[in-house]
């Protein structure tokens, strides 16, 4: 079978390597598409602190299941799913207490362990996530970027009739506007890109604002007046935006941290504490979190269509990246065709 492998910074190498064959517990997923995401891309450029070379890439994807080990119940050969890519260890303190999201030995397929840039993929049952069988594989392949979504949002709490502020509208960010908005939020979502905007605009997310004309101050009372916004989604992950929902976000709000930061930034503790606020981390998600992506997916309160800017095949896994760099903010989702799965 046809495998991409990055041997190093930069440098992808199709392969052709054996079949695997499912043990026992294993499923074995014919890929159908594979979307490339901003983790990706650091990997790409050799930028990610925590991948090393050649490594197989692809954690969000979409496939139908080729085959059952012969412990694997539930499931059936033909049926769409995706999967989960986490590898936990199960022992840890997180782990045992249900967090294995942040397991202490966590490792992700296709980064610290292959994932699946290739035709035929194996993986465990438990964590196959079945998918509705009127789902195009590029909403499969979404599944993932919307359960990360998902997760970040329950770490703001309740937000039914309460004014949001998302900052940052990549894909991430989108989905998170998106998932606000199905959870009853007000949402008041900033960028840099009028492309973007005018993109989550057409996924319904009513306010808008280009952080580059309008300060985040007087985006807010545009949109919600002098109530202001007491939860906030930063998506970026630089200082500036951080620093702007600190700044901005009412007394006693919640700040939920997104957004992954390449350099460490500079935070007014002081302001943090003496407006009460809440800093909130959030890492990936767990099953239910899958299951709650599926459903607003299938139910259309995530719409998907507008993110696909751009298909290219497993043999041209590169260009991909080349796509992304040219299309700059353009380019929402990229995905990788590797077969129809038929």
């Amino acid at each position: 079978m046809r495998q991409a492998v990055m041997i190093e910074p930069g440098k992808i190498r199709l392969s052709d390597v054996p079949k695997p064959t499912p043990t026992k517990d294993e499923v074995l997923l014919r890929i159908a598409r594979i979307g490339v995401c901003g983790s990706d891309v650091h990997v790409f450029h050799g930028t990610h602190p925590y991948t090393s070379y050649p490594v197989v890439q692809g954690h969000e994807f979409s496939a139908v299941v080729e085959q059952l080990g012969e412990n694997v119940t539930g499931l059936s050969p033909g049926m769409k799913v995706t999967a989960m890519p986490q590898i936990v260890c199960g022992r840890c303190r997180p782990c045992l207490r249900g967090d294995y999201h942040i397991c202490d030995h966590l490792k992700v397929q296709g980064f610290q362990a292959p994932g699946c840039a290739q035709e035929w993929f194996l993986t465990t049952a438990d964590k196959i996530i079945p998918l509705p069988e009127a789902f195009t594989f590029e909403q499969g392949a979404l599944v993932e970027p919307a359960a990360v979504a998902v997760h970040a949002v329950a770490r703001a709490g309740e937000i039914a009739g309460r004014n949001v502020a998302v900052l940052g509208a990549g894909p991430i960010g989108n989905l998170v506007a998106q998932v606000a908005r199905a959870a009853g939020a007000n949402v008041l979502l900033t960028d840099l890109s009028d492309f973007r905007l005018e993109l989550a605009e057409r996924c319904a997310v009513t306010h808008t604002s280009n952080a580059q004309r309008e300060s985040l101050a007087d985006a807010t009372r545009r949109a919600f007046g002098d109530a202001g916004f007491d939860v906030a989604l930063e998506c970026v992950g630089v200082e500036a935006t951080i620093d702007a929902a600190i700044t901005t976000i009412a007394k006693g709000g919640r700040i939920v941290v997104v957004g992954v930061f390449g350099e460490k930034p500079h935070v007014d503790l002081g302001l943090v504490q003496d407006r009460e606020l809440t800093l909130v981390g959030t890492l990936m998600y767990r099953r239910e979190d899958y299951q709650r992506a599926v459903e607003l997916i299938a139910q259309r309160k995530i719409a998907t269509d507008p993110l696909d800017t751009g298909h290219f095949p497993l043999e041209d896994y590169a260009a991909a990246y080349e796509f992304i760099e040219q299309e700059s903010d353009r380019s929402m989702k990229v995905f990788i065709d590797v077969s129809d799965a038929c």
